[in-house]
């Protein structure tokens, strides 16, 4: 009596992808880690069903869930960040890595202006003061945006699209990116020196490499204008956290909007909570309810892309 073989499998970091998604994997055995999955969890479940790819949504994939898997030929970002992957560890195994570039680029621009705007006009303040019965026309003033510049740090498909929203207040556009061939329509490409010296905001949309690290620090802070507003929706290790926390104590920044954190999640007791110039978001950036298909879609066609050349 003969079987019929079992569908290989496929890896999601995470409790559960789009169906969208899952109507492009239906060859193949769809096994979830959960929503919290920690490296060992990942490697243990690469252990049980050698899954041929990993789709990445949390955690983080390094060297031991490679080498559960043997049958691993691709892990497949569901975003663009792909520094929870060990690269060098997959490339060593002749695993690909596939980022879903741009498809969340929509999603994440917004966030990244929407922190720029209650930055600069104080949404969350005057919401609190208001909900306690203040009135403060008389007293407070806002950040005008328009006519100031806005310096990128990275103008791939988030920055530019950021870029376009900025024009759009009348702002002026800088950015710093060593990896653009051009720079987007009415962006203006310069040093990194010019740029903390020339911003009025600072936007990060980069990746996180060894390199960047740490870019915003103690020193970098201090070369900015006074009054510099920040705002991270790339990746929490870009910033050196205590650094900005003093600069924000001091009023070298002015405010600073972040939705990613050195540390995630972040625990209770962070130096950032209650800070009332320091906006907070859990990392939602690129959670939209488009951006979930557009991302879960993204990842396995990339992960196809491998499993069927």
């Amino acid at each position: 009596m003969s079987t019929v073989p079992s569908k290989p499998a496929i890896l999601v970091t995470a409790a559960d992808l789009a169906p969208q998604a899952l109507a492009l994997l239906r060859d193949y055995a769809i096994v979830y880690a959960g929503k919290t999955p920690t490296e060992d969890d990942i490697a243990g479940l690469c252990r049980q069903h050698n899954p041929q790819a990993i789709i990445v949504r949390y955690g983080k994939v390094g060297a031991p869930a490679m080498d559960a898997a043997p049958a691993l030929r691709v892990i497949s970002k569901h975003g663009s960040g792909t520094d929870t992957i060990d690269k060098v560890a997959a490339k060593a195994r002749s695993i690909e890595v596939r980022a879903a570039v741009g498809a969340n680029a929509a999603a994440v621009a917004e966030q990244a202006m929407a922190l720029l705007l209650a930055c600069a006009k104080s949404v969350v303040r005057m919401n609190a003061r208001m909900h306690a019965s203040f009135w403060d026309k008389a007293t407070h003033k806002s950040v005008e945006l328009a006519g100031r510049t806005v310096g990128l740090v990275g103008v791939g498909a988030i920055g530019a699209r950021f870029a376009r929203m900025a024009r759009g207040l009348d702002m002026r556009v800088i950015a710093f990116d060593p990896y653009a061939k051009e720079a987007p329509e009415g962006v203006e490409l310069v040093d990194l020196e010019t740029l903390w010296k020339s911003s009025d905001a600072i936007s990060l949309h980069c990746p996180l490499t060894q390199e960047n690290r740490g870019l915003l620090n103690a020193q970098t802070l201090a070369r900015c204008k006074p009054g510099v507003i920040v705002v991270n929706t790339a990746r929490g290790g870009l910033i050196d956290e205590p650094a900005l926390l003093e600069a924000v104590r001091s009023g070298q920044v002015f405010a600073a909007g972040l939705d990613s954190f050195a540390v995630e999640p972040m625990v209770a007791g962070h130096p950032f909570q209650g800070e009332e110039r320091i906006l907070l978001s859990p990392h939602i950036g690129g959670v939209t309810a488009d951006a979930y298909v557009k991302m879960g879609v993204a990842a396995a066609e990339n992960a196809l892309a491998v499993l069927h050349a």
